[in-house]
């Protein structure tokens, strides 16, 4: 495993996430899409800019308050300042929804190509918040979040002979390496999660890539197992940090 693996998943996963409604305050990536992914709707560290770091939060609290949308810092090894994380819990700002970054260094052509169904980014929006529950406003900024997303969305429903749906998930294709995104499961514990990463890895490995990364929660001890036995191992960890209570 290298750092530079790690890193470019970084990188990908920015673009990957990208909302229409991002913009740069003194080089860090304001994000503040209405929908649910927490990466699309946060605050990206990317640079030390030249304000003082209460200026530098009060201009972004500012962009988030006239937004309608809780003030939440994504933090990660390659945030700037570098003590960022360590200044934001002097300032007691509560930390939550922390995740691993687990990636896949050599993917492998699998000779049993998975049949999947292709779905258009309104449809795959739809799909994946019926099953997680989101709300009509969180559907549509994902459906516009993955259709004007600065690389190419590919998503996909797994189904049985009767066209009853098992899973969904969705990829993005950046050179040679892909993310898998989104990965849900409408019959859980069933082996079929498993069954649509592997098709998704192998359609992937089709088109040329030959790198893999994916983000799930620390505490989703399940997730991590299927994705261990897929050969993905542990690149980095990130999590948030907020001054408002109720997001902790």
């Amino acid at each position: 495993m290298t750092n530079d693996l790690a890193l470019r998943a970084e990188l990908a996963g920015l673009n990957a996430s990208a909302p229409p409604q991002q913009t740069d305050i003194d080089g860090w990536l304001i994000r503040l899409s209405p929908g649910k992914a927490k990466r699309s709707r946060c605050i990206n560290a990317l640079r030390e800019g030249r304000l003082p770091l209460d200026e530098l939060l009060a201009r972004c609290q500012r962009a988030y308050d006239a937004a309608g949308l809780p003030l939440a810092v994504r933090v990660t090894p390659w945030s700037q300042p570098a003590d960022l994380d360590a200044r934001l819990a002097a300032k007691g700002w509560g930390v939550f929804d922390a995740a691993d970054v687990m990636v896949l260094d050599a993917l492998r052509p699998d000779p049993a190509l998975v049949a999947l169904q292709a779905l258009d980014a309104p449809a795959y929006a739809a799909l994946v918040g019926a099953l997680r529950g989101s709300s009509d406003t969180a559907i549509a900024a994902h459906a516009e979040r993955i259709a004007n997303a600065p690389v190419s969305y590919q998503g996909f429903a797994l189904q049985d002979d009767a066209g009853r749906l098992l899973a969904c998930g969705q990829m993005v294709v950046e050179g040679e390496l892909v993310g898998l995104y989104d990965i849900a499961s409408a019959v859980p514990r069933q082996g079929h999660g498993e069954r649509l990463c592997r098709a998704l890895l192998a359609h992937a490995h089709a088109q040329g890539v030959r790198q893999a990364y994916l983000q799930v929660g620390s505490d989703n001890a399940v997730a991590q197992r299927l994705y261990a036995r897929l050969g993905f191992v542990f690149a980095y960890r990130y999590h948030y940090r907020s001054p408002e209570k109720d997001l902790v």
